[in-house]
This record gives C-alpha cells, sequence and structure tokens, in this order.
C-alpha cells in the first residue's frame, strides 16, 4: 500500500487517530517516523491531507501494523446496525454509548489499562509494563497498554491501544480490511463478525515487510458498529524490535486475540475518550474513493506503453492512488500513480534544485533512488509533476512486482521517458 501523507507541512495533515496512535505508540518505544522528504519526493504519498480539506475534519483508520489504504472489499456493516435496519437508515455521527464494564463518566488511568490487559490475558509472569490513561486534556493521544508476557515458553511483547472512528466512514472500514501483499507480506489474514455487528481481521505478519530479522506481529483490529476500534498486537519477541526472537509464534491463538480485542472493558474506555471538538459528520464509505480510484486506474491502465501486460492490480482503490503489476516478458515491475489536485503549499518540498519548469509552467522533478521498503536491488524511478494550479501527477516504477521483494530485473519496465508521457497526459484533467 502507499504510505501515508508525508510532506512536512505540519499536524494539520494528520488524521485525529493517526495523531493518537502515533503518539501511543511512539511512547511506548515504537518510532514510525519516516524521512518525510524521501517518501513525497518519491511520489507514493496518498493525500489524506486533501480528504482533510474536503471534510471539516475526519477519524483516521490506521493501525499499528499499517492496515490503511488496503485491499480486498469487504461487506461490513458500517453504519448498520446488528438490528438489521438498513445503511440509509442509521446516523454516520458516532454514537457514545455507556459501557457496563466501564462507565463514560468514570477516569481511566494507565494502571487501569495495564491491569485490564493483565486480567484478560491467560496466566503467566508480566513484566515492563507500560501504559496510557484516558486524558481528557489530550483527546487526540489514545490509551494503550503493553507489557511483556511470558507464560513459560518464552516472553513476548503484547500492546492494546484503543480509540474512537466514525461509523459509516472509510477509516472504519481500512482499520478491517486485510493489505495488500504487494505493499505488506503477511502469512494470513482473516476478517469475521461478531453477534453484536462487530468486525474483526486477525492479521499474521511480520514486523519487518522485507524479512531482515524474522520478528512475528500478529494483529487483531476490532471496529463496533458504535466507532469502537481495538488493535491488539502480539511479537514473538520481547520487544517489537531490536529484541532477540525468545519463541516460534507469538502467544495467542487467532481465536485468543480476538477474544481479547473484543473484550467490553475496551469499549468502557473507549466510551471515556473525550469526543474530538473537530469530528463531524462523514458520509459512509462508498462510491467516491472507490469509484475516483478505478477511474485513475482506467486511465493509468490506458497509457501503459504497448508491449507492457497488466498482470495485477490494486484491489481497493484509494480515489488518489493506484498501482498496476506489468510484465514485458522480462519480469515483474510495479507501477504506482497518485493524483492529487491543490497541492500548491508543498511544491517547495518537492521541486527544488534540478528541477525543470516547463513552458506552461508545469513543474517536473525525476528521480533515480533505491528502493525503500528493503527488496534486495529493487530500484525506484520516479517522475513527479505539479500544474501551475496545484494539481499533482506523480508517478513510481520498480524493477520488482513489490517492493518488498527481490528486483526481477535490472530495471522498471517503463522509462524514464514513457514515466514522464504518462504524468504530463492531459487525460488525469478528465
Amino acid at each position: 500500500m502507499p504510505v501515508e501523507q508525508q510532506h512536512s507541512d505540519g499536524n494539520s495533515s494528520s488524521d485525529p487517530f493517526e495523531l493518537r496512535l502515533s503518539a501511543a505508540l511512539h511512547e511506548a518505544g515504537d518510532t514510525f517516523d519516516t524521512d518525510r522528504g524521501a517518501l513525497a519526493a518519491a511520489g507514493t504519498v496518498r493525500g489524506r491531507r486533501l480528504r482533510l480539506r474536503r471534510r471539516t475534519t475526519v477519524l483516521g483508520g490506521a493501525a499499528g501494523v499499517a492496515l490503511a489504504g488496503v485491499g480486498g472489499a469487504l461487506l461490513v456493516p458500517w453504519g448498520g446496525s446488528s438490528s438489521g435496519r438498513p445503511l440509509a437508515a442509521v446516523s454516520t455521527t458516532p454514537r457514545v454509548t455507556q459501557s457496563p464494564t466501564a462507565p463514560a463518566t468514570r477516569a481511566v488511568t494507565s494502571d487501569d489499562m495495564i491491569r485490564t490487559l493483565e486480567k484478560l490475558l491467560p496466566k503467566g509472569d508480566f513484566s515492563k509494563a507500560q501504559g496510557r490513561g484516558v486524558d481528557k486534556n489530550a483527546p487526540l493521544v489514545a490509551p494503550y497498554a503493553q507489557l511483556v508476557y511470558d507464560d513459560g515458553r518464552g516472553a513476548a511483547a503484547i500492546s492494546v491501544s484503543v480509540n474512537r472512528v466514525l461509523p459509516g466512514g472509510s477509516d472504519a472500514r481500512q482499520a478491517v480490511q486485510c493489505p495488500d501483499k504487494v505493499y505488506i507480506p503477511y502469512d494470513s489474514c482473516v476478517t469475521s463478525h461478531l453477534p453484536d455487528a462487530s468486525v474483526v481481521t486477525v492479521l499474521k505478519g511480520y514486523e519487518y515487510p522485507d524479512r531482515r530479522v524474522d520478528t512475528k506481529l500478529w494483529t487483531a483490529n476490532l471496529v463496533t458498529p458504535d466507532g469502537h476500534h481495538v488493535t491488539v498486537s502480539e511479537w514473538n519477541a520481547a520487544a517489537e524490535k531490536d529484541a532477540p526472537i525468545s519463541r516460534d509464534q507469538p502467544p495467542l491463538s487467532a481465536a485468543q486475540l480476538k477474544t481479547l480485542a473484543a473484550a467490553g472493558d475496551w469499549r468502557g474506555v473507549v466510551d471515556a475518550i473525550p469526543e474530538d471538538p473537530r469530528q463531524t459528520q462523514e458520509p459512509p464509505t462508498g462510491q467516491d474513493d472507490g469509484d475516483g480510484g478505478k477511474a485513475i486506474r482506467g486511465t493509468l491502465t490506458s497509457l501503459i506503453p504497448k508491449g507492457l501486460k497488466v498482470v495485477a492490480h490494486a484491489q481497493d482503490d484509494d480515489g488518489q492512488f493506484t498501482y498496476l503489476v506489468v510484465d514485458d516478458g522480462k519480469g515483474r515491475s510495479l507501477v504506482q500513480i497518485n493524483v492529487q489536485p491543490d497541492m500548491s503549499d508543498v511544491a517547495g518540498d518537492l521541486f527544488g534544485a534540478g528541477s525543470e519548469t516547463l513552458p506552461d509552467g508545469t513543474q517536473v522533478a525525476e528521480r533515480k533512488a533505491p528502493g525503500e521498503k528493503g527488496g534486495d536491488g529493487v530500484v525506484m524511478w520516479t517522475v513527479d509533476t505539479m500544474r501551475t494550479d496545484g494539481f499533482r501527477v506523480v508517478i513510481s516504477a520498480f524493477n520488482s512486482g513489490s517492493q518488498q521483494t527481490a528486483a526481477t530485473r535490472s530495471a522498471p519496465a517503463l522509462t524514464m521517458k514513457q514515466l514522464r508521457a504518462i504524468a504530463l497526459s492531459p487525460k488525469w484533467r478528465s
């Protein structure tokens, strides 16, 4: 999947949940920050900042293992309920419900989060516990708990983070979608529906997508019809990163992960989180992103040079991003593209020394660089363009069918000249 918008334009470009989760996980010792300039220049940004502008506010659904913008459409009951009411009859405004286990008026401390996690885990030894409770003065910071758990078969890190997402929104759907394997390699991903109409996805993957260290990361993401979002993660090591593998598998089975994520205690914590005053209604997930993404994919397909066969494509188009995998008979080559209006405010970050300005004012930057996801020998060729009104088209091609896998050819299947012609095509305006 493409990474989230990574321009250095401040927190105004981040969704509230992304801020919550990032802050929580950062404090927990796991940093997800990446070279913002490099990612933006490389053209792998998705343009969430634009989505933020199109609506007053959103709540993000990117989970700690990057379960956002992912492939595989799901039939999920967001905006619906276990009562079977039709989608159109249900408000998309989050409903703050009172949980019998933790009323919304009760303070939730870091110790509460830790004790709850310990209570819900099978018997074992606990150590190195950390947590954050509900801070009414910092509603964007997600409550979390993490600890090292040992059931006698080896130490394992386990964490839980909770937040509120908007029922009916794209972020609720994205939170429980299985990732696209082009971007996130994993062993298995299973989505199921609970009797209360909640949806939970259990993903068995790896801490490092390129498998440079074979640390396993298993995660359950659960979203309820009322917008409770619970993420539970476990590793087969005593820490997410930089710790030796201590057991063959993480300690909890898929069924146990699902049960832990579905515990009513976490919903009570979500109820205690102050509502973000910027939170407003968002239309249910549906036509906007999907149709826009399909249109982008169709345009990209029409511009692919003859002699290249499209052998794979994005399963869940974003509305501003899509990808194709092409093959000219000499090996697979990933091609990804973003089409983003209203990007003038970051032009200075994207087009500097070495960029070109065409007679009509369009700015063009061409770059050849190593791949960013660890695939052996992978290179990334990019053409970034911006029209005078801020309309941006950025396209990248790789010499592999996925950034995480080793190169399958010496160079991408498209030349820089061909990438440039695609990015500057007038078809994108339509």
